[in-house]
């Protein structure tokens, strides 16, 4: 199972970087927010809620767009039908496409960290290491992982009923703004007692126990993506399909 597992994330891991330009669009990506923003933002980049903000969303983002090649790629190439028919466990298919797109997201988003890191105590820190505290790191490495897993799963669930990948690419993208815009509206909307709230929520002695109920939330539809994933995936109908 095992040996199959890395079989198929090995595979999802080529796709990514040598059918849909991956290659490039990683180092742009490294280039904007590893390079360009720390140079620019100052100390501030580590300090303020920006950096955990940012790579928190990013692997959401990056796992969203790659993941709708998992199944949807692999038909318009018209090699599904021959990974569908070869040896391979349909949990070792399911899983390692999933593995090669949540390491994806997740490793690139903590490339851009260190990366970002190392930028910013160069430009800014004067002879020495700017740093965020050690629950801050600890927050974008573990939110950072929940993210690339929840956009895996719902990006794996697209993928697998999408003809082409752009169709799957449009229904993904067209979520996002739909989140971003959504959130952003009801935000404004609310009233002043609750944003006040919220902002007590997201400082001091409150903001560990905000991660931790964030953290929990994602997990559990993490688990609830991968089980229906796991529903929804059958061979013989993806062959039929």
């Amino acid at each position: 199972m095992l040996t199959d597992l890395w079989t198929v994330t090995v595979k999802g891991w080529k796709d990514l970087f040598l059918y849909r330009g991956g290659i490039i669009s990683t180092l742009v990506v490294l280039a904007a927010f590893g390079v360009v923003q720390p140079a620019l933002g100052g100390p501030e980049f580590t300090r303020g809620p920006f950096l955990p903000l940012l790579l928190i969303w990013l692997p959401l983002f990056l796992a969203a767009t790659m993941t709708a090649d998992s199944f949807a790629g692999e038909r318009e190439r018209h090699t599904l039908e021959t990974l569908l028919a070869s040896r391979l466990s349909d949990r070792a298919i399911l899983l390692g496409k999933l593995a090669a797109v949540v390491s994806y997201g997740w490793g690139v988003a903590l490339a851009s960290l260190s990366l970002g890191l190392i930028t910013a105590s160069l430009a800014h820190g004067h002879g020495r290491p700017l740093l965020p505290p050690a629950n801050t790191l600890a927050v974008i490495v573990t939110m950072s992982l929940l993210t690339s897993l929840l956009a895996a799963g719902a990006g794996t669930l697209v993928s697998l009923r999408s003809p082409t990948v752009r169709q799957a690419q449009q229904i993904l993208s067209t979520s996002l703004v739909v989140l971003i815009f959504g959130g952003t509206l009801i935000g404004r909307a609310l009233p002043a007692a609750w944003k006040l709230r919220f902002v007590t929520a997201l400082s001091g002695p409150q903001l560990v126990r905000t991660e931790l109920a964030l953290g929990a939330a994602l997990l559990a539809a993490d688990v609830v993506l991968l089980a229906a994933c796991l529903a929804t995936f059958h061979r013989a109908r993806l062959i039929l399909d």
